[in-house]
């Protein structure tokens, strides 16, 4: 089975919209998603209602759980704080009922699927390094054979074994035996390692072959909609430069 991997849409809806066309044309079996569909950008809704019409499942992201009141974000800086609270405001009572149900976590066979690390997924910690990989060499048993994970916003891939971690710098690669991999899928609608097209993943799980890829969209669409939306206006312009 062929399984499109795509996360932290934020709202972004040309972006999704480019991900899904080019995941059509990649003749996937299954979409998965693995958070944070809504924060920062202007189409809460619309993203919302491609999602739940479109993936198999969909993941709990952080950004998912403070809108549905399921987390506590008084920390987050004020303009992310803003933006959740905007996006609570308008999202339909179907789509605020559809991210109060999500999972934080989904198993199947040697996949794992999630949003942040795999350890204390309610903590939604990062994984962009290979220092924080190794915070989940303690639990090696407890580890699927891949897990996919967001919210980093980077396409970052790490091979563990029992006693080591190393960074996967390839594009397209094997997941290999007696490894546990955890692998960001980077995000559609915010990508922050200055490539500013949208980031989404092929997974092969009978080959047990991973690509990332990379589509361009309509940057100038998504930001003009932020601009006239009540949100700060970095977020449109971040969008331009990848960060």
């Amino acid at each position: 089975m062929r399984i499109g991997l795509f996360s932290d849409t934020h709202a972004n809806l040309e972006a999704l919209t480019a991900v899904l066309e080019a995941l059509d044309q990649a003749r996937v079996d299954r979409l998965v998603c693995l958070g944070d569909t809504v924060g920062y950008g202007a189409d809460p809704n619309a993203c919302c209602d491609l999602v739940r019409q479109r993936a198999a499942f969909c993941i709990l992201g952080n950004h998912d759980a403070a809108v549905a009141g399921r987390m506590d974000y008084s920390y987050y800086y004020d303009a992310a704080r803003q933006a959740l609270d905007l996006h609570a405001s308008m999202l339909s009572p179907t789509n605020m009922a559809w991210l109060r149900s999500l999972p934080y976590e989904r198993r199947e066979g040697h996949i794992a699927y999630c949003h942040g690390s795999p350890i204390n997924l309610e903590e939604f910690e990062y994984v962009f390094a290979p220092e924080q990989a190794a915070r989940c060499l303690p639990y090696w048993d407890r580890l699927a054979d891949v897990t996919f994970i967001g919210h980093s916003h980077l396409c970052k891939a790490f091979a563990l074994a029992p006693d080591d971690v190393h960074e996967v710098v390839a594009q397209r690669f094997t997941i290999r035996p007696g490894f546990r991999y955890i692998i960001s899928v980077g995000s559609v609608g915010q990508p922050r390692d200055y490539d500013n097209r949208a980031c989404y993943a092929i997974y092969d799980d009978q080959a047990r072959l991973f690509e990332f890829r990379r589509v361009p969209y309509d940057i100038e669409r998504a930001a003009s909609k932020i601009f006239a939306a009540n949100l700060e206006r970095n977020f449109g312009h971040r969008l331009f430069i990848g960060v």
